[in-house]
């Protein structure tokens, strides 16, 4: 699909004048544009379809229009960032395969897109629940509330904001960072607004790891790519390779198939990753409104419900025996959930964990599947789960919790059974996301393309260049993967091309690296900042 936005230029900063450069400005084609809204108007009455079919198999009566209301418009906003990640991104896996001439630029995103949207089908969903971990564990259990609410507007709206700024300075920002850093922020204003100190609400560790990921990400990039070019010129002697495109002369086959190979690569791998993000924030917008057909994971079979008693029952015991000698005197929720918000095991932290657990197994040997629980108590069933859940996440990472191997795998055993019941994705909302995504690589592409191809270095990209940059931003995914590092593949793969341009001599344009820096240093704190404030006013609104 064509780009229909107007180019701009980073400040400071202008493009080369490469020797051959692609054509980035093809007319605008009314049939894709048909094409393009038919399937989003498709998107749109599916997802509706979808909640209307999963409502009524509840059974529940519909007495207020209301919370659907609030639903699409949060389901809206949800989608909407997935949809501004998508062509926020696309820079990723297009900017090499279109300055080397691989593939024209329209074909290019349409392939990006396709592939983005198959990564998002075939993904798992652990990073999904792995995002909504680092929110405040509070609003979590209130999501239906007028707090959670709020948290979920902040987040997104931040994320798209700041998205959309440095997309339209063409700037290669991180919206892995991005999303995050608005996470840090909601939980900061959070702790504030409860007169707490802001960093409880915080997962420092994990916010560590981001920051190193911040500042290593790019150096990464910079140094393998270079490196990867210059054993590139020593093993393969043919100038051809490190010389710009003539005309529109595509690179040598080889060359041409691991561009875009690793374009498709990177294409899947960034669906499969970035479209998880947005479907745990949507699983926690529909938790909110309709908490009967989704609270619950109520396609759960019996054989599942059955392994959860036998679970529930080990994992009693052993939190109970850790428990002896100390007793819980009335709700032990008040005691787990301020566990699970400050990490820190007190005298009552075993003995309420033991009663929550035993009261969660009561709950579901009550009812015998998890489609038969009442609709008045499917929230709090929900709510019970996981906070079990993480109270036991927490524990078995925590140094003074006490526990032998066979205590760990039988606690791992039965959070493997919460999560089994509250941590699914309906595939509806995979399709939906794979839909966002997949649109949004298709259009907005060209500010940061030509920010990559064209003003990062002093002459044209040549095939090497964008062999090496990409093999690496490819690699680093696998990597992340792998070792479930937060890596941005963004700074991976602008600042490669910076490197391939240092190792090659060809020079950097130094304002639009310095731009880059900024954006890099900066998208974590404005981040934060950004869904501070929303949070702020969004509580006082709602």
């Amino acid at each position: 699909m064509t780009d229909f936005t107007l180019n701009s230029s980073v400040s400071g900063s202008g493009p080369i004048e490469p020797a051959a450069r692609p054509n980035l400005d093809k007319g605008f084609n009314p049939l894709t544009m048909i094409l393009f809204m038919a399937v989003l108007a498709g998107g749109v009455l599916y997802v509706a379809y979808s909640i209307y079919a999963d409502v009524s198999a509840t059974g529940t009566r519909v007495t207020s229009y209301l919370p659907y209301i609030l639903l699409f418009v949060a389901l809206m906003i949800a989608l909407g960032f997935e949809f501004v990640n998508g062509f926020h991104d696309t820079a990723n896996a297009v900017a090499t395969v279109i300055y080397t001439h691989s593939l024209k630029p329209e074909i290019a995103v349409v392939w990006s897109g396709f592939f983005n949207f198959l990564g998002v089908l075939f993904s798992s969903g652990a990073v999904a629940f792995g995002i909504v971990s680092l929110l405040p564990v509070e609003l979590i259990l209130q999501v239906g509330s007028s707090a959670g609410f709020a948290m979920v507007f902040a987040l997104l709206i931040a994320a798209i904001i700041w998205n959309l700024g440095t997309w339209w300075l063409g700037l290669p920002a991180s919206s892995s960072h991005t999303l995050i850093g608005s996470i840090i922020g909601v939980g900061i204003a959070n702790a504030l607004m409860r007169g707490r100190d802001g960093t409880s609400g915080v997962d420092w560790t994990k916010a560590t790891e981001i920051g190193y990921a911040l500042l290593l990400s790019p150096l990464f990039g910079f140094a393998c790519a270079a490196i990867l070019l210059l054993v590139l010129k020593f093993l393969v002697r043919n100038p051809a390779l490190y010389e710009a495109p003539e005309g529109d002369k595509a690179p040598p086959l080889w060359i041409r198939g691991i561009l875009i190979a690793t374009c498709t690569g990177v294409s899947f791998a960034h669906g499969s990753n970035d479209g998880q993000k947005g479907m745990g924030l949507i699983m926690l917008v529909l938790i909110g409104t309709v908490p009967t057909a989704y609270a619950l994971n109520r396609a759960l079979p019996e054989s599942r419900i059955e392994q959860f008693q036998q679970t529930s029952l080990k994992a009693s015991q052993v939190v109970a025996a850790k428990g002896a000698g100390h007793g819980t005197i009335g709700d032990p929720r008040p005691v787990v959930t301020q566990y699970v918000a400050a990490r820190k095991i007190s005298e009552g932290t075993y003995p309420a964990l033991a009663v929550l657990v035993k009261d969660v197994g009561d709950q579901v040997r009550t009812y015998g599947t998890l489609d038969k629980v009442p609709a008045e108590k499917v929230g709090n069933t929900r709510n019970d789960m996981y906070l079990a859940s993480e109270a036991i996440r927490f524990l078995m990472k925590d140094k003074e919790n006490d526990l032998n191997k066979e205590e760990v795998a039988t606690l791992n055993a039965y959070k493997g059974s919460l999560d089994a019941a509250t941590k699914f994705i309906p595939d509806w909302v995979k399709i939906a996301v794979a839909i966002a995504l997949g649109l949004g690589t298709m259009v907005g592409w060209k500010r940061i393309v030509v920010t990559v191809g064209e003003k990062i270095g002093k002459t044209h990209l040549t095939y090497a260049q964008g062999a090496s940059a990409e093999l690496v931003a490819a690699g680093t995914i696998g990597a992340a993967d792998i070792f479930g590092l937060p890596v941005s593949t963004t700074h991976v793969l602008s600042s490669g091309v910076a490197g391939t341009m240092a190792a090659n001599g060809s020079g950097l344009q130094m304002a639009t690296i310095r731009n880059l820096l900024m954006a890099w240093v900066l998208t974590l704190p404005c981040a934060i900042a950004l869904s501070a404030a929303l949070y702020f006013i969004f509580a006082h609104i709602f």
